[in-house]
C-alpha cells in the first residue's frame, strides 16, 4: 500500500525464513517474534521500512492493541492476507488502542499511529464498537464533579436526541410519587436529585430487549462510609450505566431488529442529614420491604426498583450491568467479569459470544441455599448477607428477587 509502512506478524520460524537480511538487526534488538513484542526495521535509506510484530498462536482483538500508542505516529497497513474475521479483529483492536482521555489536559494530546483499514474488515462493526467503547470510557473517566446524576442524565438525553430515541426521566420527589422509593432513598442526600432515565428505541413489534445500568455517580458508602482508598475510584460506580448507554449506541448504529429499552437509576450515594441510615426499612417498587443492613450496598437497592420496572414490559431478554461487588473481583480478578443468569441457554449463548469476540465472561451460580443469608428479622429482605463469604452471589440473589422467573435475565 503506497505511502504506508507495512506491519508484518511473524514468529521465529518466519523470521529465519523471510528476514535473513535483517537478522543482525533483529538479533541486536533482541527480537525473537514473541507475542506482545515488536521491532522497528529500517529501510535501505535509514527510514522506517516495516514493523515486525510477534504473532500469537491465535490472532485476537488485542494482538495490535498496544501499537497505536507505541509506534511512531505515522501511517501503517497490515501486510499479508487476512480473513475477514481476522482483519476485523485486528482493525478493532488497533482502533480501541488509540483511545485517550484528555479533556482536562491543557497540552494537546500526542498524535497516535494510524492504520489503513483492511479492505475486507467489517468497518461498520468496527466503527460502531469503537464509538460505543469510547463513550463508555469517556463517561467513566469523567470526574464526579462533572458526572453527577444531572450530568449523566444530560449525556443520556443528548445521546437519545442524536440517535432518535424516545426518552423520559423521573426526578427527585417524583420518584416517591411514581413509586421508586429505593432509588429516592439512596440518592436523596445529594445536591443533585436522584432520577430514573428511561430510553426506548426500535420497532414496537420487534423482540423486547431491556438494559438496566447502575448509575451511582459517586459512592461515599453513605453513613457506612468507605475509607480513603475504597472511595478513591468511586467515580467509576456508574460504570453499569455507561456500559448500557454504550451498548445502546452500538445496537442503534448497527440497526439491530429489537425493541430496546434502557433504564438507568442515576444517583450519588452522599452523606447529609437526610441520608438513609443503617437498619432503616424502605419499601420497594415491587411492594416488599428492604432493611438497609449496610448503606454501602446501595447499588442493589437502585437496581431493585429499576429491575421491577423493567419486567413490567415482559421483555424477551433483560440484562443489567453494575459495579456491584468487590467480591466478584476478588473471586475472578480484573479480567473476568462475573455473570449470573436464571436461564441456562441464555447464559451459555452470551458466554460463547464473549469467546468469539475475545471479551470473556465467567458464570457464577445463583446458589439458592445462600438465599437465607438475606433474611431480615423485621423486613421482607435485607440488602446484605449475614455471612462474610460469597458476597457476589448473595448480591445477585438479592437482585433475583426483583426479576420475574419467566423472563431470561443476565446480571453482569
Amino acid at each position: 500500500m503506497s505511502g504506508t509502512i507495512p506491519i508484518v506478524l511473524v514468529d521465529d520460524a518466519r523470521i529465519k525464513e523471510q528476514f535473513a537480511e535483517s537478522q543482525l538487526w533483529l538479533t541486536a534488538a533482541g527480537f525473537k517474534g514473541e507475542p506482545g513484542t515488536f521491532c522497528l526495521v529500517p529501510d535501505a535509506k535509514g527510514g522506517l521500512g516495516q514493523v515486525l510484530v510477534g504473532k500469537p498462536s491465535t490472532v485476537d482483538t488485542w494482538t495490535l492493541g498496544n501499537l497505536p500508542q507505541q509506534l511512531p505516529p505515522q501511517q501503517y497497513h497490515l501486510a499479508d492476507d487476512w480473513s475477514a474475521a481476522e482483519a476485523t479483529r485486528l482493525c478493532l483492536g488497533w482502533r480501541l488502542g488509540q483511545y485517550r482521555f484528555s479533556p482536562y489536559k491543557h497540552a494537546s494530546p500526542k498524535p497516535t499511529a494510524q492504520l489503513a483499514p483492511p479492505e475486507n474488515a467489517d468497518l461498520a462493526y468496527v466503527e460502531a464498537t469503537t464509538a460505543a467503547t469510547f463513550l463508555v470510557r469517556d463517561l467513566i473517566n469523567t470526574p464526579a464533579n462533572d458526572m453527577g446524576p444531572a450530568h449523566l442524565e444530560a449525556r443520556a438525553l443528548e445521546l437519545a436526541q442524536q440517535l432518535g430515541t424516545e426518552s423520559s426521566t423521573t426526578v427527585g420527589d417524583e420518584l416517591v410519587t411514581q413509586n421508586y422509593p429505593l432509588i429516592h432513598a439512596v440518592g436523596r442526600a445529594d445536591d443533585q436529585a436522584p432520577r430514573l432515565i428511561d430510553l426506548r428505541w426500535g420497532d414496537v413489534n420487534a423482540p423486547k430487549v431491556t438494559l438496566v445500568g447502575k448509575g451511582v455517580c459517586f459512592d461515599t458508602g453513605g453513613l457506612d462510609i468507605k475509607n480513603a482508598s475504597g472511595m478513591q475510584y468511586m467515580k467509576k460506580d456508574m460504570g453499569g450505566a455507561a456500559h448500557v448507554l454504550g451498548l445502546a449506541l452500538m445496537i442503534i448504529k448497527m440497526q439491530l431488529p429489537v425493541r430496546l429499552r434502557v433504564l438507568i437509576p442515576a444517583v450519588a450515594n452522599s452523606i447529609s442529614s437526610n441520608s438513609m441510615r443503617p437498619l432503616d426499612v424502605i419499601p420497594s417498587r415491587k411492594g416488599i420491604t428492604v432493611e438497609v443492613g449496610n448503606t454501602d450496598a446501595e447499588g442493589r437497592l437502585v437496581l431493585a426498583d429499576a429491575l421491577w420496572e423493567a419486567v413490567s414490559d415482559e421483555p424477551e431478554l433483560l440484562i443489567d450491568c453494575a459495579t456491584l461487588t468487590g467480591a466478584a473481583r476478588v473471586a475472578l480478578g480484573t479480567e473476568l467479569p462475573a455473570l449470573f443468569s436464571n436461564h441456562a441457554a441464555t447464559a451459555q449463548a452470551l458466554l460463547e459470544a464473549g469467546q468469539a469476540v475475545d471479551d470473556l465472561l465467567w458464570q457464577l451460580p445463583l446458589h439458592q441455599p445462600y438465599r437465607p443469608m438475606l433474611e431480615s428479622k423485621i423486613a421482607d429482605i435485607s440488602n446484605i448477607s449475614s455471612a462474610s463469604y460469597g458476597g457476589s452471589i448473595t448480591a445477585a440473589l438479592f437482585l433475583q428477587e426483583f426479576v420475574k422467573p419467566n423472563i431470561p435475565w443476565i446480571h453482569i
